[in-house]
């Protein structure tokens, strides 16, 4: 009776599972077979395999468009975006976890409450700001705004996996004679790393993928991300529905690289606070 209940119960879970695969993975695989379809064939049907494959589309995107310079720019915005997060989050959120004051405790909070207001609410006063900085039209101008976004997740992140390093660690560095920047880069960093990944994810998807900033403050062509060019294939009689496919999912690929690379810490990062617990 015992093995039945387990094996039922495994099958309810092995099923939720393929379940919610299927229905994340449909539309990748939408918009995968579409990309390599002729446009007549993806109103006839967009759900199949197409008889004839073709990468014209692909071929278009990489001659007829600035993909590269689009891709170029994405990909210049999201690293440096997050590894500043990553640095500074993890020096804020070591500093309030060895803070033991009141004080830290309002710094942490007005942190999380970043987390609870929608920066977009704040567009108007981000342009401005922008603006007086001479930022408008420049790739520079999305920096400011994607580190603040991505500040508060990394300190309620990080701040959490150093308050559970223990103390008697850091205690034998100090008496060994390692100061704090020492501790932090040699104890703090390595300890911490499945939450870096995590929080290096977090940041990516919404970086990678912005739309809103960067179609407010840029208009150049040269500075435009991956997000934003596709838009131009997009008109208001007219969509490239073959070409937009294709560079979709060719922007989709250093997501799913990176997170193939970085899952095991990803993973790591998600289920240390039950695995303690």
């Amino acid at each position: 009776m015992k093995k039945n209940k387990i094996t039922v119960s495994s099958f309810i879970k092995h099923l939720i599972l393929v379940t919610w695969s299927m229905l994340v993975l449909f539309p990748l695989w939408t918009m995968l077979v579409n990309s390599i379809k002729k446009k007549i064939e993806i109103f006839r049907n967009p759900f199949i395999f197409p008889k004839n494959v073709t990468f014209e589309g692909y071929v278009k995107v990489f001659t007829d468009s600035n993909f590269f310079t689009y891709f170029r720019n994405s990909l210049f915005v999201t690293v440096v975006s997050v590894i500043v997060i990553l640095f500074f989050g993890s020096l804020a959120a070591y500093a309030i976890a060895n803070w033991k004051s009141k004080l830290s405790k309002v710094f942490y909070f007005f942190f999380i409450a970043g987390l609870m207001i929608p920066i977009r609410l704040g567009s108007i006063n981000i342009f401005q700001i922008i603006k007086s900085l001479g930022l408008i039209d420049s790739i520079f101008s999305l920096f400011p705004v994607y580190i603040a976004m991505g500040m508060p997740i990394a300190v309620f992140i990080l701040t959490t996996f150093i308050q559970e390093i223990p103390k008697e660690l850091l205690d034998a560095a100090i008496i060994d004679g390692a100061h704090r920047g020492q501790i932090y880069w040699a104890i703090i960093l390595p300890l911490v790393r499945p939450a870096l990944a995590t929080v290096a994810i977090f940041n990516l998807i919404p970086i990678w993928n912005g739309l809103w900033f960067p179609l407010i403050f840029i208009s150049s062509d040269n500075h435009k991300t991956l997000t934003l060019g596709v838009t131009k294939l997009f008109g208001q009689y007219q969509t490239q529905w073959t070409e937009a496919l294709a560079v979709l999912s060719l922007a989709s690929l250093p997501l799913l690289i990176l997170y193939m690379m970085m899952s095991k810490q990803f993973i790591k990062g998600l289920t240390a606070g039950a695995l303690k617990g």
